[in-house]
């Protein structure tokens, strides 16, 4: 609908209907031959944004009902003002101390730790692959995988870097 369209009697019906706290889809069900943007363009057109807001319904999870339904009521327990109940100890937790292994190559993804080298040892495919296992370093992996994985970068990759960002900076 083009903006001609907009007669003045139309435009009375859609204050009337957004006054009474219509959506903008639901007016433009109402006024027929709008989209719901074209009425919220010609709201916004006329100031019309103090539109009164119809109160949400009221939702009651499906979960929420199930489970009232489902809850048998407990009698509260009452107890003499006498008794004095211990709090209970808690069973002492065991925990994995994970195995550090000897040689790389004996950590398996199951069996690596977090402070384990995960440098990858022979084909991930295959039922050989295992993982270094060694203790590392700063990085994931231990000195000896972090000096290869980690190689320092030639003089000539610094100076075509250098010469790169002087000329970046000489376009600014």
């Amino acid at each position: 609908m083009s903006s001609r369209n907009w007669t003045d009697e139309r435009v009375s019906i859609l204050r009337k209907l957004w006054l009474e706290g219509l959506s903008a889809s639901e007016c433009a069900r109402q006024l027929g031959g709008v989209t719901r943007n074209a009425v919220i363009g010609k709201v916004h057109r006329l100031g019309l944004v103090g539109r009164v807001q119809a109160s949400p319904p009221v939702r009651v999870k499906a979960v929420q009902v199930q489970r009232r339904m489902t809850r048998p009521s407990r009698p509260a327990i009452v107890r003499p003002a006498t008794e004095i109940v211990a709090p209970a100890t808690p069973a002492p937790v065991r925990v994995a101390v994970p195995v550090v292994p000897e040689a790389p190559g004996t950590a398996t993804i199951i069996s690596i730790g977090a402070h384990m080298c995960k440098w990858p040892i022979g084909d991930p495919s295959s039922d050989g692959f295992t993982l270094c296992g060694r203790n590392r370093s700063g990085s994931a992996y231990c000195d000896e995988h972090s000096r290869v994985a980690y190689q320092p970068r030639s003089t000539s990759e610094l100076k075509r870097e250098r010469r790169s960002l002087q000329r970046l900076a000489s376009y600014r």
